[in-house]
């Protein structure tokens, strides 16, 4: 295989990477990272290095377009990006100094946790909850489009949310996914925010979390333009086409889509990680 065949490969690998993580809310380096480093046998730092520069192509990508449909709730990942950016500073830091198998065990056990929250999550109503008094303050209670108009949602337990953020700007330092499958886990179960507008503005939020850990990388020489070329364009590409097909999309197939992609990759990478294989 030549360097043209591989960058194409790269590319349409990078593409689906991002129409999935732009579909759900995880972010692209969801699936990048395993394919980069169990496919392409590329090292996993620096598959980690390209997925943090393609995270941050995705919520690029993806944000603009849910902003303007009205999906993403700002004013929640405004201020949620304060947890997500310190975890991110210290999940880089700690990335540097953990084996590469480690760092896969603990990545695969994230996601298949992820996805079996995910699945057995039953449809809920958002019309009759009392919001949290911090969120009302901070005017996060806000509604989102449907076919049938608006629907409004308040925002619950925001200290709760804050918190699991920081854990999840963590997990995106040292696992370079974007944290996107804690983000819209947090605001989907702890804040009972609507799924379509959890995975949206985790979209929002994960270009700023990716940027805080990705210096620290590229500071480090993880970060190699030759194999972040293809991937940026692919997960910008593929990001793009997700956010139009995510708008129509019912609620209940993004829950399976999301945790079955997950599932998959997770057990993937920690069979690869116990065998020593990564």
């Amino acid at each position: 295989m030549n360097v043209l065949e591989l960058t194409i490969l790269i590319w349409l690998g990078s593409f689906m990477a991002g129409f999935l993580g732009s579909l759900t809310g995880l972010g692209g380096g969801v699936v990048l990272v395993p394919l980069l480093a169990l496919l392409f046998k590329v090292d996993l730092r620096y598959a980690i290095g390209a997925s943090l520069v393609s995270v941050i192509a995705t919520s690029s990508g993806a944000a603009a377009a849910y902003v303007k449909e009205g999906f993403s709730n700002i004013r929640i990942g405004m201020f949620l990006e304060i947890a997500t950016t310190l975890g991110a500073l210290l999940g880089a830091f700690l990335a540097t100094r953990v084996p590469s198998n480690a760092i896969a065990i603990v990545f695969g056990a994230v996601l298949l946790y992820s996805a079996w929250v995910s699945a057995r999550t039953p449809p809920r109503s958002h019309h009759d909850q009392q919001p949290d008094p911090l969120a009302t303050r901070l005017k996060m209670n806000g509604s989102y489009p449907t076919e049938n108009g608006p629907v409004n949602y308040c925002v619950k337990r925001v200290p709760q949310g804050f918190g699991l953020m920081f854990g999840a700007g963590a997990l995106s330092g040292l696992l370079g996914i974007g944290s996107g499958a804690v983000k819209v886990l947090a605001m989907d179960q702890a804040m009972r925010i609507p799924f379509k507008v959890s995975t949206t503005t985790s979209n929002f939020m994960i270009g700023v979390t990716a940027a805080a850990s990705a210096g620290i990388y590229l500071r480090r020489g993880y970060i190699d333009p030759g194999l972040v070329m293809p991937v940026m364009l692919g997960v910008l590409a593929g990001s793009l086409l997700g956010a139009r097909v995510l708008v129509k999309a019912p609620t209940r197939t993004l829950r399976w889509v999301f945790a079955l992609v997950i599932a998959a990759l997770g057990a993937q990478m920690i069979y690869h990680g116990i065998t020593g294989k990564i």
